[in-house]
């Protein structure tokens, strides 16, 4: 809430979300969600919005004055000696990412930076990149974005997950008979994960006889482990080989993959904390391309 503090005054001064964009290094929308949502959490408007320009509301010019001592208060205490460092790493990641990857790499992390404050948030992808975007977070872990990125975002690839066929143990044929003959829980097509498995079956015309949708990979593995039906899942990062009862199956033509990464805005890249905790991920993630190698 300071950041949107800070993005609030500089508005206030400039009367204009583009100018306040400029001089803080964010989009005039990524200035424009942070006002919003600060108005939000207030519950009461901070401008008058017009064609071109913003000039305070009565609330803005009352919430203004509180603002500017809240933020010197809080510079205030980040120059007392002890203070932990105010730029912690706010993270965000998917769930399959904060149950296997995330993990080991704060361990190692934390070795490294036992000092460095750290916040992980939770979220689909699509959540993850609109925050990072919006300064939100500082980086997300995540899957890559199918569109092009703004030139302030980098993004660094970590691995190459292979979707898998998944049914209960001892169910007969190839993957087209069993989506056939058992109902079909599906990765929710909301998730750009649930979208590429919807792309690949009407890619290779195949039916499924749909039950249940559901968000979470490692929920579905379960389901599927206690006989409810048959699935599409990523593979690597969702326990699959360690849950008992589950039969994998083939997945016909070319490989169902899709690339999970690191997104980032630059500015965060000169600090230590980041590039310990990108060399962290980037470990974790080489240990676990190389056992998916091994298993194929």
């Amino acid at each position: 809430m300071i950041r949107y503090l800070r993005t609030f005054v500089v508005a206030a001064e400039a009367e204009s979300f583009s100018a306040a964009g400029n001089r803080l290094g964010l989009t005039q929308s990524a200035v424009s969600t942070q006002i919003r949502r600060l108005e939000d959490e207030l519950g009461f408007p901070l401008f008058d919005r017009k064609a071109k320009s913003v000039t305070l509301c009565n609330e803005g010019r009352h919430a203004l004055e509180q603002a500017t001592q809240i933020l010197d208060l809080f510079d205030g205490m980040k120059q007392q000696r002890g203070f932990p460092d105010p730029r912690g790493l706010n993270i965000g990641a998917i769930s399959t990412v904060q149950a296997s990857l995330l993990p080991k790499a704060l361990q190692h992390f934390r070795r490294a930076q036992p000092a460095a404050s750290i916040n992980i948030a939770p979220g689909v992808s699509t959540e993850l990149l609109a925050k990072v975007d919006s300064h939100e977070l500082d980086l997300a872990v995540m899957l890559k974005p199918r569109l092009g990125l703004p030139p302030d975002l980098k993004w660094i690839p970590l691995i190459q997950e292979r979707y898998v066929g998944i049914a209960p143990k001892g169910t007969p044929g190839d993957l087209a008979e069993v989506l056939r003959t058992q109902p079909f829980i599906r990765y929710d097509r909301r998730s750009p994960g649930g979208q590429l498995v919807d792309r690949y079956l009407k890619q290779h015309g195949l039916a499924t006889m749909d039950t249940m949708e559901l968000d979470e990979p490692s929920v579905i593995l379960n389901m599927v482990s206690e006989g409810l039906g048959c699935s599409i899942i990523p593979g690597d990062l969702v326990p699959v080989s360690k849950v008992r009862g589950i039969r994998t199956l083939r997945l016909p033509g070319s490989p169902l993959i899709r690339e999970i990464g690191i997104l980032a805005r630059l500015e965060v890249f000169d600090r230590p904390s980041t590039q310990t905790f990108v060399d962290s991920l980037t470990v974790q993630a080489a240990k676990i391309g190389k056992r998916s190698s091994r298993s194929n």
